[in-house]
């Protein structure tokens, strides 16, 4: 993924578009012409100026940002229209990381700030890197180099905390460090494993500025969850949530009533259902931004949409969502890692493994799957046949065919 054509063009081979919504376009959306897709406007020649988007405060920050925020994992570098939309519809919170193309996303961010110097001073700058590969000083500067800029308003360190321990003294007194020479603003850490643990754990720390967590209609109201984002909003923390599509790593989407249903009561609202489940966590106010991977206009016009029209959920549009997580649950992976993980020993992160297979079947992103795949501990991948999977299914909150999804992935990412 790291090996470039000639020039500045990329081969989706080398970075590939991770569609996320995938399957908006035709649908009916708010404020949607007779195609059903809403227009995008030429941008102007001039200067790129953000329009209204409803914001919220990131916490003990204080800094007020777009309730959508732009996910970068995806070719920014050919997309730069997309790029100057988004600041044009509103949306000035823009993530990205190390990882995403091996710097080429930020680096399709970088060339944007070069051709359009004004437009850095209207958004809130995000990036991540990894605890692996050490050396986080000239990785962070590197990380500057491709954004082209002195600095970025929010780093995540680790992307994808799995437990509170792995936020070290050693990443305290970086992030410590960072700020004192204007490198970051605010400092915090991206997690899609054992959320609620990591939350109620950076709570007690003091030092963390924002988290990153998957939220959705399918874990948004379990106690536990509500503790922790009430434990971390009390702290000061700003929260952003992300996989709000809830993907699932199995091959068929259980279907039914509830899901027929769910549909048909959405679009007589005017907006399908994906757009109901960025509104569902948009109802918690705590959650002052979502990321969303738009890889299209389509995409981003249908999300700007949702975004700008924000009536509650009525009870049985709530209801509905609900009655299609309870149809669906055997096919959500909830990220409580720590259960299936002691369940089989330690020997496979059975989380890590279930979100390669989601990148594959929900995202529609083979490439990116096996890439995510690959990054997994070799012996990892070599137990993956060895391991009795018996218990970690009993033990399951959502009663998932682990053992069967596990021979899917060695089948299908090796």
């Amino acid at each position: 993924m790291s090996r470039k054509t000639k020039g500045t063009d990329l081969t989706r081979r080398e970075f590939v578009t991770t569609v996320g919504l995938a399957g908006l376009a035709g649908l009916a959306v708010a404020g949607a012409g007779a195609t059903g897709v809403i227009a995008a406007p030429e941008p102007p020649a001039g200067a790129v100026t953000a329009e209204t988007l409803p914001k919220r405060k990131l916490g003990k920050t204080g800094v007020d940002v777009s309730i959508l925020a732009l996910g970068g994992m995806f070719d920014t570098i050919n997309n730069q229209l997309l790029l100057r939309q988004a600041i044009k519809w509103g949306v000035t919170y823009w993530d990205t990381a190390e990882s995403y193309g091996d710097g080429l996303s930020e680096q399709g961010f970088g060339r944007f700030f070069a051709r359009n110097p004004e437009a850095r001073k209207e958004i809130f700058l995000v990036t991540k890197l990894q605890t692996k590969g050490g050396n986080f000083t000239e990785r962070l500067d590197n990380c500057l180099k491709r954004l082209q800029t002195g600095y970025v308003d929010l780093l995540f360190i680790p992307h994808g905390l799995s437990d509170i321990g792995e936020l070290t003294p050693a990443i305290r007194d970086f992030a410590a460090e960072m700020k004192k020479a204007g490198k970051i603003k605010f400092f915090g850490f991206s997690t899609h494993t054992n959320m609620e643990d990591c939350l109620l754990g950076a709570a007690k720390l003091g030092w963390v500025d924002a988290v990153m967590l998957a939220y959705n209609f399918r874990v948004m109201n379990t106690p536990k969850m509500q503790e922790a984002i009430n434990a971390a909003a009390q702290a000061g923390i700003g929260l952003v949530a992300m996989k709000s599509q809830a993907g699932r790593p199995g091959k068929h989407e259980i279907g039914g009533e509830a899901k027929m249903e769910m549909t048909q009561r959405f679009l007589q609202r005017g907006f399908t259902d994906k757009q109901a489940k960025l509104k569902v966590v948009w109802e918690t106010p705590k959650i002052a931004s979502l990321c969303s991977q738009m890889p299209n206009l389509t995409i981003l016009s249908a999300n700007v949409a949702a975004a700008r029209d924000l009536p509650k959920l009525a009870r049985e549009e709530l209801e509905s969502l609900r009655r299609y997580a309870l149809e669906t649950k055997a096919e959500y992976c909830a990220g409580c890692g720590k259960i299936c993980q002691e369940a089989v020993g330690g020997a496979v992160p059975v989380n890590e493994v279930m979100r390669c297979l989601m990148y594959y079947r929900e995202y529609g992103d083979p490439e990116l799957a096996k890439l995510t795949f690959a990054g997994l501990h070799p012996e990892v991948r070599q137990r993956l046949a060895e391991v009795d999977y018996s218990r970690a299914e009993q033990t399951c909150p959502q009663g998932l065919a682990i053992g069967e999804l596990m021979r899917q992935a060695r089948e299908m990412l090796a």
